[in-house]
């Protein structure tokens, strides 16, 4: 048994670029099931983001359209960045989960959609990052994206298809990205508040200067925080994400 301590530890090296890959077939590591059944519609569906698979072509989206990071806290721009991300980050993290968007009727990957801040004891989530390609921004395919991640989350696992049996998922953003609050709150999710200085962001991002001799000295910004709970689910929020789905 320790009776001292030290705080010098230095985590492992990061893995190699083909590690990052991650093995065949791909352990996606994630604290719950993934009910594929759950996660698709008529028209997309979301899978199991797998970087041998999706890595190039996000990367390839994110040089030739830089706005689609603007509210992220992310700046990525080659393939090693993304596929360390996606390994040292997501996969390694078992309350973290990357979904790959697909449209299909062109069969097109069209955008990327996550869960963070996942608890098991909890029952609760936070849906984040989603990241909708050019192509496919201002179509059905985002509505449709966060509607299937919240019957996944928020439907039972008693019911068919099965969901998660969450009681929370939640929402934040930058308070001036109006466009993703208006999304979240046309698909039932109720504002919150305002949690200010809630992130670091890095170096070329639009954000708040810190105070003189901030340890980061990076630029932060506020997030606005919205959820829907399984009370708002049963009580008409089901039937609203189903409609905004059905609409888009």
């Amino acid at each position: 048994m320790a009776k001292s301590f030290v705080n010098s530890y230095k985590p492992p090296a990061l893995p190699s670029l083909v590690e990052n890959y991650g093995p065949d077939p791909y352990d996606v590591n994630f604290v719950f099931p993934i009910h594929l059944s759950t996660l698709r519609s008529a028209r997309v569906e979301l899978t199991p983001f797998i970087p041998a698979l999706h890595a190039a072509p996000l990367v390839a989206q994110l040089v030739a359209a830089p706005a689609l990071q603007r509210w992220t806290g992310s700046a990525f721009s080659t393939l090693p960045e993304v596929l360390t991300y996606v390994e040292c980050f997501k996969r390694a993290d078992p309350n973290a989960m990357i979904f790959a968007v697909h449209d299909r009727p062109s069969r097109a990957l069209a955008g990327i959609i996550g869960l963070v801040r996942t608890s098991a004891p909890n029952l609760c989530t936070e849906i984040g990052p989603v990241i909708i390609f050019p192509a496919f921004q201002g179509t059905y395919v985002g509505a449709n994206a966060v509607g299937l991640m919240l019957n996944y989350c928020l439907e039972l696992p008693t019911a068919s298809p099965p969901g998660l049996g969450l009681r929370r998922v939640q929402w934040t953003t930058n308070p001036i990205n109006t466009p993703s609050v208006r999304a979240a709150q046309r698909l039932g999710f109720k504002m919150e508040g305002t949690m200010r200085w809630a992130v670091v962001l890095p170096d070329g991002k639009e954000g708040d200067q810190p105070r003189d001799g901030d340890p980061a000295g990076k630029p932060g910004n506020d997030s606005v925080l919205l959820a829907i709970c399984a009370d708002d689910w049963e009580t008409g929020g089901r039937e609203e994400a189903r409609l905004r789905i059905d609409r888009a």
